[in-house]
């Protein structure tokens, strides 16, 4: 485990290095967030090789620079209400639980996350809990395209999967003030965008291309095989 440790915080090191961290909350959390405790058993040596690795039913965990980027455009803060469409293993909840509910405890957010895969879901329940964070962060089994009326309004909302457009709901469920980032394009290939809701009025901003799983849903593609 301390080797794991120190992979960690090499990794983390060499990103600032790179400059896809800048934002102090996301470097904490990156540093304290173990993620080989959200990869299958037989590759927790690869914990900190930053690359996708594959969690089963045909997903996989976005590579450790990857969640950086998004947590730095997503910009949570302590005491948010977030909302995560595709949970996975459940780390990227974790970073954000992270930031919203640990890192002040005065201001204690929460993050809900949802997932299509009932397996997936249990296998993410078991992670966080594994990993400390069962308290700050709700998993859903459902369609992450629809949102989660029940909580909403989000102050942030992050979508870990390749949509051919934004889901309506969301930005329904999207707070005034609020930001939300997704993967938009086709199967094969997006990029990111960050929606901002300022004054009920949306300021849309591209970003990098990157290569998600589907979003599968009534709001996202209708199959996984393409």
């Amino acid at each position: 485990m301390k080797d794991l440790e120190v992979q960690r915080r090499r990794l983390v090191e060499a990103l600032v290095s790179a400059g896809y961290l800048k934002n102090p909350r996301v470097i904490r959390a990156l540093l304290a967030v173990p993620r080989e405790l959200f990869v299958p058993e037989e590759l927790r040596e690869y914990a900190y090789v930053d690359s996708p690795l594959p969690i089963g039913y045909r997903q996989t965990i976005s590579a450790v620079h990857m969640v950086a980027i998004m947590t730095e455009e997503l910009n949570p803060e302590p005491g948010d209400t977030v909302l995560e469409v595709g949970t996975g293993s459940g780390y990227q909840a974790a970073v954000l639980a992270e930031i919203v509910a640990k890192q002040d405890p005065e201001r204690r957010g929460h993050v809900y996350t949802i997932e299509r895969i009932p397996e997936l879901a249990e296998f993410a329940k078991g992670n966080l809990a594994r990993a400390g964070y069962s308290e700050y962060v709700t998993v859903i089994v459902g369609d992450g395209t629809l949102g989660y009326p029940e909580k909403a309004p989000f102050n942030r909302i992050i979508v870990t999967a390749a949509a051919p457009t934004v889901p309506p709901p969301l930005i329904d469920q999207l707070a005034d003030e609020g930001a939300l980032v997704i993967p938009v394009g086709d199967p094969y290939i997006q990029r990111l965008l960050v929606v901002e809701k300022r004054g009920g009025k949306l300021y849309k901003k591209w970003g990098i291309e990157c290569v998600f799983v589907p979003l599968i849903g009534e709001y996202g593609w209708k199959s996984t095989t393409f």
